[in-house]
């Protein structure tokens, strides 16, 4: 399931691309289906591995095409070991609400994005994060959880004045929100409470199906209750 609009993006077959953050790779597979030079970068040795035999699996069932390449990297996000202006489209989805340097890790992404070139950054929406911290302090107190709830504000200006120009923003995950106060509410290590679980199996259901029914309502959902925010930016052409 996908956060970041990759056409929003406008992510093209040859593009060399950064997954800052990759976790599992979710979003490193796409880019490597749409015929990119993916580089999915993590400080998780034990996902990168997995990420790197899910790329190998992908090019053997013949998911890729031809000329698409794909890589793991394993480092440091305020220390990122890749030359100025390298890649074409950044996506770092999911990571910045973890990181406690947030604007020297931003300035990273900025200096290895080419000018031109175009970033996406996605982090937990402001009132459905809100409402989680609320309900739970296990939910974000836990080692490497998050650190903070951005507002829309807060993240574009820290963005702009890293040198970037912002182009829009977009929500994504509706469904997902309520299934989180859910955990929070119960319990988030409570994963056979029989709410949690009827609610888990409905989003198993939208992951593995993707059926007309929950696409419509998440369409509804997403702009209101969306659990992520997603915002676009471009890097200036050099003057």
């Amino acid at each position: 399931m996908l956060t970041v609009d990759f056409d929003r993006l406008g992510v093209e077959p040859g593009d060399r691309v950064l997954d800052m953050g990759c976790g599992a790779g979710r979003h490193a597979f796409e880019l490597y289906r749409r015929g990119t030079d993916v580089v999915a970068f993590d400080q998780d040795a034990d996902e990168l591995a997995k990420v790197t035999e899910w790329f190998w699996a992908m090019k053997e069932a013949g998911e890729v095409p031809a000329g698409a390449e794909a890589s793991t990297k394993e480092g440091d996000a305020l220390q990122l070991p890749f030359a100025d202006g390298e890649f074409d489209r950044i996506v770092a989805a999911e990571v910045l609400e973890h990181i406690p340097a947030d604007i020297q890790a931003i300035a990273e992404l900025v200096r290895v994005l080419r000018p031109g070139g175009t970033l996406a950054v996605s982090v937990p929406r402001w009132f459905p994060e809100a409402v989680n911290w609320a309900l739970s302090e296990e939910y974000h107190s836990n080692e490497g959880g998050h650190i903070r709830i951005y507002t829309d504000a807060e993240l574009i200006t820290k963005v702009k004045n890293a040198g970037m120009q912002f182009d829009g923003k977009g929500y994504a995950h509706g469904l997902h929100a309520p299934y989180w106060w859910i955990k929070c509410a119960v319990g988030v290590n409570k994963d056979d409470h029989p709410l949690a679980k009827a609610y888990h199996r409905l989003l198993v259901w939208e992951i593995e199906k993707n059926p007309p029914a929950l696409r419509a309502v998440g369409k509804v959902l997403d702009p209101m209750i969306g659990k992520s925010m997603v915002l676009y930016f471009t890097k200036p052409e050099a003057a």
